[in-house]
C-alpha cells in the first residue's frame, strides 16, 4: 500500500518585507491530493491578494468534490478554474484602483491513485522524483527562456540576464490565460511544487541532494531548503510544497 507524506511552507525570505507567495497542500475524502504554490506580483502588497486569490478559488473547488474523476476530467477542472481565477484577478483589479497590474504565477499538482497532472503559468516550477532522480517537468514563462529556445542565449548567459524575472505569462496580466499541462509518470516517487525564491537560489542538483537526504523527515528537507537559500541572501519569498509516495515507511 503507498503511504503518503506531504508538508508545505512558505518564508518571506531575507530581503523583502512582506511575503506575496501563498502555498497549499488538500487532500479530498477520495485521497486525492491538490498541491499549489502561487507567486503573487503587483506591488502595494497586491501581490498576495492575487496568490492567495487564487489558492482560495482552487481550494474550494476541490474540496467540495469528492474526486476529481479521470485524468481527462481532471485536465479540464484545472484549466477551467484557472481561467475563473484569471478572470476573477483581473475584474479584482479593475474594481480596485489601487490594484492595477496585480497577477500571480500558479503551478499546481493534481495526485491521485491512477494518475499526476502538473500545470503552471509563470515561472513557478514543478518536480518530480522518479528512480531517485529530480526531474524538472514545468518550463519558465519568461523572456529570458523564450531566448534560450530560440538559440539567442545560451543557459548560462540566462542565468544572469538582467532581464531574466520578465514573465511572459501570469494570472491575471491577459484575458487570455494559457496554462500548461503535464502529465507526469505515476510510478514518481514525490512531487515538488516551488516559487522562483527557491530555484533562483539553489540548482537542481542542490535541491535534489537534500530531499536525498535518508537521515531528514520530508518535513525536515523542506525546511532545510528554505534555510539553505536564506543562507544564501533569501532575495525573494520562498515556497515549498513538497509530497512523498512510499510503499514502506516514510518518515
Amino acid at each position: 500500500m503507498i503511504k503518503t507524506k506531504t508538508f508545505y511552507l512558505t518564508d518571506t525570505g531575507q530581503v523583502r518585507t512582506h511575503n506575496e507567495d501563498s502555498v497549499t497542500i488538500l487532500k479530498n475524502i477520495n485521497n486525492e491530493y491538490l498541491l499549489i504554490v502561487a507567486d503573487g506580483m503587483g506591488g502595494h502588497r497586491k501581490g498576495e491578494v492575487a496568490s492567495a486569490l487564487t489558492v482560495a478559488h482552487l481550494g474550494k473547488r476541490f474540496t467540495e468534490s469528492s474526486s476529481v474523476g479521470t485524468k481527462l476530467d481532471a485536465i479540464n477542472w484545472l484549466n477551467d478554474n484557472v481561467n475563473e481565477i484569471n478572470k476573477e484577478i483581473i475584474d479584482y483589479g479593475e474594481k480596485n484602483e489601487n490594484s492595477k497590474g496585480l497577477g500571480t504565477t500558479l503551478v499546481a499538482a493534481i495526485v491521485t491513485g491512477e494518475f499526476i497532472i502538473i500545470c503552471n503559468i509563470g515561472d513557478s516550477s514543478g518536480y518530480a522524483m522518479k528512480n531517485g532522480k529530480l526531474h524538472k517537468v514545468t518550463k519558465p514563462h519568461t523572456l529570458v527562456n523564450l531566448l534560450v529556445d530560440a538559440g539567442n542565449l545560451t543557459e548560462e548567459e540566462a542565468k544572469n540576464h538582467p532581464k531574466k524575472n520578465v514573465l511572459m505569462r501570469a494570472l491575471g496580466a491577459a484575458d487570455k490565460c494559457e496554462v500548461d499541462m503535464f502529465d507526469v509518470d505515476n510510478d514518481s516517487e514525490a512531487i515538488l511544487l516551488c516559487s522562483d525564491g527557491l530555484t533562483n537560489m539553489l540548482t537542481d542538483e542542490q535541491i535534489e541532494r537534500v530531499l536525498l537526504e535518508d537521515s531528514l523527515t520530508t518535513e525536515e528537507k523542506v525546511i532545510k531548503l528554505i534555510k539553505k537559500c536564506n543562507a544564501r541572501g533569501g532575495n525573494d519569498n520562498i515556497s515549498v510544497a513538497y509530497l512523498v509516495r512510499e510503499s514502506g515507511d516514510i518518515r
